[in-house]
């Protein structure tokens, strides 16, 4: 008997976007090969007790393990960049993956949560990384580092390539020992806090400045914005409005799609939210955020 094979997958979430969390390991298993497991470790930033046991309920045991790592955990000790913008702390979670994932696992795939899958992700897993520390999707609208709103501001004064291509970092393909080699954390983080005035996107500019021109490039299917017209997208990514939103104006099929995986989880028939609890929530992020850094 051929012993099953298993994706190692980080997340991230808070007490809030949990419910898109529901949705994302969902579709991961109504798509994935027959025998494949999934082991996902979730970077728990506050969810409450009641949520965790709605989400074991939800997964399929057969397929899915879950790991639960609190957030203040793997960000203890941690020069977390001082950024003014309303994205969350647990941003940074990202770039620490590789310190608290197990020796022994060599490759991971991060998901940012406002995804649904929609294609085998056991195809993504065996991606030839080709001697490079990561892979990842080229940011279809911040293509270049010149673009004059989200790209690398300051990369004239860096000596930096105007039109070096820049990579979206809800998706991430890493090869946890290479990254462990180069101290790829120590690197992005620097990039971050030596230049935070310019960084509107924290991760992404460390990120990009970081492994300029040493990332492998997949196929744009597997991290398709929400916002933009495909016809076979592998996976979903909702930027901006979240589907969980009444303000949610993006496609309508795409919206249907993430219903019907959350209908299959102890989220079933959750009603929509308004904007004040949306921006509700931004407003947390600010105020959590300038505790954390003062």
């Amino acid at each position: 008997m051929n012993r099953a094979e298993t994706i190692t997958i980080v997340v991230v979430t808070d007490d809030h976007y949990v419910i898109l969390l529901a949705a994302l390991i969902r579709s991961i298993e109504e798509n994935l090969s027959p025998g494949t497991l999934v082991d996902i470790w979730i970077v728990d930033d506050g969810v409450k007790e009641a949520q965790v046991k709605k989400m074991e309920a939800s997964v399929n045991k057969q397929i899915t393990t879950l790991h639960w790592k609190k957030i203040a955990e793997i960000m203890h000790g941690v020069d977390v960049p001082k950024d003014h913008s309303s994205f969350p702390l647990n941003i940074y979670a990202r770039l620490l993956i590789p310190g608290f994932i197990p020796a022994g696992v060599e490759k991971v795939l991060y998901l940012d949560v406002d995804m649904i899958v929609l294609a085998d992700l056991l195809s993504l897993w065996h991606t030839d990384m080709s001697g490079h520390t990561i892979a990842a999707v080229t940011d279809p609208r911040v293509e270049t580092f010149d673009n004059h709103w989200g790209g690398i501001l300051n990369y004239k004064e860096l000596g930096l390539p105007a039109k070096a291509p820049y990579f979206n970092t809800g998706l991430l393909l890493i090869n946890t020992i290479k990254w462990r080699k180069e101290n790829a954390t120590k690197k992005i983080l620097d990039a971050i806090n030596n230049n935070i005035k310019y960084a509107n996107y924290p991760d992404q500019y460390g990120f990009n400045i970081a492994f300029m021109n040493n990332w492998l490039k997949l196929d744009a299917r597997w991290n398709h914005f929400a916002s933009m017209p495909c016809e076979e997208p592998y996976i979903i990514h909702f930027i901006e409005r979240k589907p969980i939103y009444r303000a949610y104006k993006n496609s309508k099929a795409y919206r249907d799609r993430f219903y019907k995986y959350l209908n299959q989880t102890a989220w079933r028939h959750t009603r929509p939210i308004g904007e004040v609890e949306r921006g509700i929530k931004k407003l947390k992020n600010i105020f959590r955020k300038m505790i954390y850094t003062r």
